[in-house]
């Protein structure tokens, strides 16, 4: 297969339609309930004296009560509400809890919040809150488990609309209604200390209620949801993929993917960002959890017992897309190094990557590493020229360009500065942390919004590795070596650095190809070919072209069958032995 006019290497006739926008998997033991009604039945049938509603500070929360109230009065139950967010402790003692060290004041990061929730509250003394006569208590926001109640329900909102509801207004952990929050608590501080929260309380959810729709919620017990998590964690699954636009999105995902885009382009695909990912139970009625709480409930099976013992409950690898195809080069940035991430950006490894390249068009680029006569106090002049002086940056001046070559890995360890350039498709397989580009120069182009697109100067030159990203940057991409073979297949080591914990491999084969987790799991992606069946602990998983796949440690041997189209090409991700 040839590479078209538009950049589609390698993608067979209709490969679009294959590509799954919405993978979901059953509910084991249990079934999903929609509306209010559903919910007031609960409390009709069970009767609680208190029930605490927890949930994420950007949950809609007076319409949830509202609607619930409205249906509970239909029913002739007498309602007391409690609102836990008025147990507050004053703000600036919240501020002064979760924001502080080295990025105390920084306008876009902060060191990850490591306090827990109810270090935030002030919580009632005495019983806690206590039903009136033939009623209920209805005790409700963020930290409602922590009061004393008779039935717990977790009412959740998946991370990809919690953006949207701060940037509509929604608060921060910690603020009082109607104050509106901000991104950079939303990410750094409030995730961390719910999720925390959220994981700590699994075990003892009654029912667990998705707010995807604050006017339908949908909903299932939660002896179901922890019995769908462990099945899920005996096999084969996918993470429900995100798209998001950019200043420098492309056309490939909505092309080929037939991915749905409200701006004008798409500029990533979360395949697979645990600290957002989001796993879709059900069928006709569909409730999203959070891949936080799978990593709860069955992390050492998704994972296996060495990464676990390495990464605590920590799921150490992502896949997304990067797409330029039609749009514009990424910013030229590098990661935080160990010491760095660990001690200001609060996550305990680094944030290395690699670009596998999807499609590329002739002549594209990869910007990485330094060239060996870069003189790094003139790249950081220009770098704050460029921020402070609206002066292009010459950075071809400075950085190595290479040809982008479909099919071909590029090893970016942290504190190298690196960009894929326009006309690019690209595969990032990384480290999980995802949220600590450090840009250097960004083209001086407006965001989605207007405005210029931040730079992080300071940060960025506080970790580049000279001798790093100029050693590296002779050898950006290894030739690959074979591993293992077979009858009609080989498995290739595409590349290599000990300093990347993580190894990627491809598996190339005619009809099929046999693998093994081995106690720690795998993450595939077809990269070439049509469909392909992945046949494992008794179950059977299709994997279309492009689509990106989660093999649990658990699983143990598993088998991969051509379907669809020509010879195969499969990445295969993992944690490789220290």
């Amino acid at each position: 297969m040839s590479d078209g006019a538009d950049g589609r290497a390698a993608v067979p006739e209709g490969t679009p339609a294959a590509y799954d926008l919405m993978p979901r998997y059953p509910v084991a033991g249990g079934a999903v309930e929609a509306g209010y009604g559903a919910l007031a039945g609960d409390v009709e049938r069970t009767r609680p004296p208190v029930l605490a509603i927890d949930g994420p500070a950007a949950l809609p929360w007076e319409r949830m009560v509202v609607l619930l109230g409205r249906e509970l009065a239909s029913k002739g139950l007498r309602v007391h509400e409690v609102d836990v967010r008025g147990h507050a402790r004053p703000w600036p003692e919240i501020e002064r809890r979760t924001d502080g060290g080295a990025l105390r004041g920084d306008p876009e990061f902060a060191s990850l919040c490591s306090t827990p929730l109810r270090d935030l509250l002030d919580l009632p003394t005495g019983g806690g809150p206590r039903p009136g006569s033939g009623g209920v208590t209805v005790a409700y926001g963020p930290g409602a488990a922590l009061l004393p109640h008779d039935r717990l329900w977790y009412a959740d909102l998946p991370k990809r609309l919690q953006p949207p509801a701060v940037r509509d207004g929604a608060p921060n952990l910690g603020q009082p209604p109607g104050t509106p929050g901000t991104q950079r608590r939303l990410r750094f501080i409030d995730w961390p200390v719910q999720d925390r929260h959220k994981q700590e309380w699994l075990g003892r959810f009654d029912r667990y209620v998705d707010l995807t729709d604050a006017a339908r919620p949908r909903s299932f017990g939660g002896a179901a949801l922890r019995r769908s998590l462990r099945d899920l964690a005996a096999g084969p699954f996918r993470t429900r993929p995100v798209f998001c636009p950019g200043a420098w999105g492309g056309q490939w995902m909505r092309r080929v993917l037939g991915a749905p885009a409200d701006g004008p382009n798409l500029a990533w695909s979360y395949e697979l960002i645990t600290p957002e990912g989001g796993i879709l139970l059900g069928d006709e009625e569909i409730v999203e959890v959070g891949f936080e709480l799978l990593m709860a409930e069955a992390g050492r099976a998704v994972v296996g017992a060495d990464v676990a013992r390495r990464f605590g409950g920590s799921f150490p690898i992502r896949f997304d897309y990067l797409d330029t195809m039609d749009g514009g080069p990424l910013s030229v940035h590098c990661h935080p190094r160990d010491a760095s991430m660990r001690d200001t950006f609060g996550w305990p490894y680094p944030q290395h990557e690699s670009y596998y390249v999807m499609a590329t068009l002739p002549g594209r680029t990869i910007f990485l590493g330094l060239r060996d006569d870069a003189d790094l106090d003139s790249l950081r002049a220009a770098a704050e020229r460029a921020e402070q002086a609206g002066i292009p940056l010459e950075v071809e001046r400075y950085v190595r360009t290479y040809p982008a070559r479909a099919h071909s890995l590029y090893l970016i360890p942290a504190g190298t500065p690196h960009a894929s350039g326009e006309g690019n498709v690209v595969l990032e397989i990384s480290a999980t942390p995802y949220l600590y580009s450090l840009r250097l120069y960004d083209w001086l182009r407006p965001d989605l919004d207007g405005g210029l697109r931040p730079v992080h100067v300071g940060h960025a030159f506080a970790n580049l590795d000279a001798r790093r990203a100029r050693a590296h940057a002779r050898e950006p991409a290894a030739e690959p070596r074979v591993v293992r073979s077979g009858a009609g297949f080989v498995e290739l080591e595409l590349g290599r650095r000990p300093e990347l914990f993580f190894a990627v491999h491809r598996l190339d084969f005619d009809d099929e190809a046999a693998d093994d987790t081995d106690g720690r799991f795998h993450v595939l992606n077809l990269v070439e070919s049509g469909e392909v069946l992945v046949e494992a602990a008794g179950r059977s998983h299709r994997l279309a072209y492009a689509e990106t796949l989660v093999v649990p440690a658990s699983v143990g041997p598993y088998r991969l069958v051509r379907r669809h189209g020509g010879p195969c090409r499969v990445i295969k991700a993992f944690v490789a032995a220290p």
